[in-house]
């Protein structure tokens, strides 16, 4: 990507290029055959027993919507019209070659906006949350409320970016990749903000990555939001005065010292809650032997050929959030086909390590990181009755609610904002996305007056195009908004608009017939829609096979463990 700004021209690999979606029509016709061919277990004699959950009333409906309303390419079409998609290869310093991260890119219209990172909530995709961008990049009050240039990249072997091998340090390599990612876009200083709570994150992967980058890159990483992030109590080994304090603030159970009366009546209503549950219920590991394990390439050899086996993976992740309201069909389905698509093995692997490998690093600098806070009180619940009234459309049975106070956090962050939001997280993203850009705009609050290097007036070295080149010699004016593009010449001498095949079969597969409309999905408005070319035209489009489905194949040198997952508990 030609920069011309005071870094001069980017180098060949380093390039930020348009994406473009195409997944092979006759992967999607194997995809329908597959659901066709479905075979579900036969029903459990009666009586049956409240311990496991019945997914059958659940996923028969979700198959019917899949093959009857549900259309890929009705959705890739929206994606690839609405959302500003880019790829870029990033050569880390334990990566032989450079790998490829797919990211969307949504710069606000406001002057005052500065640079924030949004880490998709694993495992979920970036294209999972195309609904947030305007909340962060175009608030109803720009005044009051921060606005952002938000990027929100797909962790790698997730959705549309390329899987680490397994041998490298996956958290680490992807911060870094991050951090490149960021500074790549002109955005020498920024903020990251967690989209989901570490509490119900496997394995604590998204919570992971968000630390890492505050600690490890503060020079550029200027702060960071976390929601209900793992804070255990001070102790008198590691903060000996932090640890008088909570023993005085919990013994007179007084708001003192740090501590507020809703910080003290959480942790006692959760600790109330909790000891029911346990009474109620034992948790069951599902895996093989005492351990409840799995080697990740199992699960990805298990789910890779199997939609129904994914879709079922993905409601079990959804239901162990504990959501206030179910997801509409639509949304659960385009969250399966973006990880059914690309395939599931690079999400086992990256759970599975993260799950079995704590990475340790020294710090960079003795300053403690500044970081906003949210934490959810959880006081919806009804204290020592939540655990008998579970019915079996409740299971699997969500996250226990876990509440951490933000003092906790004073021992490794500089604490500069601190929310306490009523209530469980549930699926935060979804259900209250409000919250998560709360926290993110007290952050950038904070650091903005202590901290100017992430004042708007920092230059960018992205530019704004008034013409883009779309089709041939036709034109569109570009949203002002900003989107990433490539420089104007460069992108006149040569369009840079790059397809992703997924195929099992030779490239350029077109779809056997026209897509059905599918009117259970609104399209997000982000950038302006490519014209359509006139009737009878000649359609072109450059397609390659750059995620093919499998074509990563599983290694003996990936994790042995590790992928403990509880069912019916």
């Amino acid at each position: 990507m030609a920069y011309q700004e005071e870094l001069g021209a980017a180098a060949p690999d380093e390039e930020v290029e348009p994406y473009t979606i195409h997944v092979s029509g006759k992967y999607l016709d194997l995809t329908r055959q597959k659901l066709e061919l479905t075979r579900l277990p036969r029903d459990m004699p009666e009586p049956r027993s409240n311990e496991w959950w019945e997914p059958k009333p659940t996923v028969e409906p979700l198959i019917d919507y899949w093959l009857e309303q549900f259309s890929w390419r009705v959705q890739e079409q929206e994606f690839n019209a609405n959302v500003p998609q880019f790829r870029t290869s990033i050569k880390t310093a334990v990566s032989e070659t450079p790998l490829r991260l797919h990211f969307i890119h949504s710069r606000s219209p406001h002057s005052d906006a500065i640079p924030l990172l949004l880490i998709p909530p694993f495992p979920f995709t970036n294209l999972a949350l195309t609904h947030l961008v305007d909340l962060f990049t175009d608030p109803d009050d720009a005044a009051a409320d921060q606005p952002f240039h938000l990027v929100t990249p797909s962790l790698p072997g997730l959705g549309f970016s390329d899987s680490l091998t397994n041998k490298t340090r996956m958290v680490s390599t992807v911060a870094e990749m991050f951090d490149v990612l960021m500074k790549r876009l002109g955005y020498k200083h920024y903020l990251v903000t967690n989209s989901g709570p570490a509490a119900v994150a496997p394995a604590q992967v998204d919570w992971r990555l968000a630390n890492h980058l505050a600690v490890h890159y503060p020079d550029s990483c200027l702060g960071v939001h976390f929601l209900s992030p793992p804070f255990t109590p001070p102790t008198v080994r590691d903060s000996p005065v932090g640890w008088v304090r909570w023993k005085v603030a919990s013994l007179l159970q007084s708001p003192i010292l740090g501590y507020s009366q809703e910080d003290l009546d959480a942790l006692r209503r959760t600790k109330t809650s909790n000891q029911a549950k346990a009474k109620a219920s034992t948790p069951t590991p599902l895996g093989f032997g005492g351990g409840g394990a799995y080697e990740p390439n199992t699960l990805a050899y298990a789910l890779c050929d199997s939609p129904l086996g994914l879709l079922l993976f993905i409601l079990m992740v959804v239901r162990i959030s504990g959501p206030r309201e179910d997801l509409q069909p639509a949304e659960i389905i385009k969250i399966t086909e973006l990880t059914w698509l690309p395939g599931p093995e690079g999400t086992m692997r990256l759970w599975a390590h993260c799950a079995s490998c704590e990475e340790r690093y020294e710090r960079r600098t003795t300053r403690n990181p500044r970081a906003a806070i949210t934490v959810f009180l959880g006081d919806d619940e009804k204290v020592g009755g939540d655990a008998e009234e579970v019915d079996d459309g409740a299971l699997p049975r969500r996250v226990p609610n876990a509440y951490v106070c933000p003092a906790w956090g004073n021992r490794g962050y500089d604490i500069v904002s601190s929310n306490r939001i009523t209530g469980r997280p549930g699926l935060l993203a979804w259900e209250r996305p409000g919250v998560i850009a709360a926290g993110a705009r007290g952050l950038a609050k904070a650091i903005l007056a202590v901290d100017a290097r992430l004042g708007p007036s920092e230059e960018s070295r992205t530019k704004l195009l008034e013409q883009v080149l779309v089709e041939g010699d036709q034109t569109a004016p570009a949203e002002t908004s900003g989107i990433t593009m490539q420089a104007a010449e460069d992108a006149a001498a040569k369009p840079q608009q790059e397809a992703y095949e997924a195929t099992l079969g030779p490239a350029g597969q077109q779809p056997a017939g026209p897509a059905r409309p599918d009117t259970s999905t609104k399209p997000i408005r982000i950038r302006p829609v490519t014209p359509q070319k006139p009737d009878g035209a000649e359609e072109t489009q450059e397609e390659s096979q750059e995620c093919q489905h499998g074509d990563q194949e599983s290694s003996g040198s990936s994790p042995d463990t590790v992928i403990a997952v509880q069912v019916g508990a």
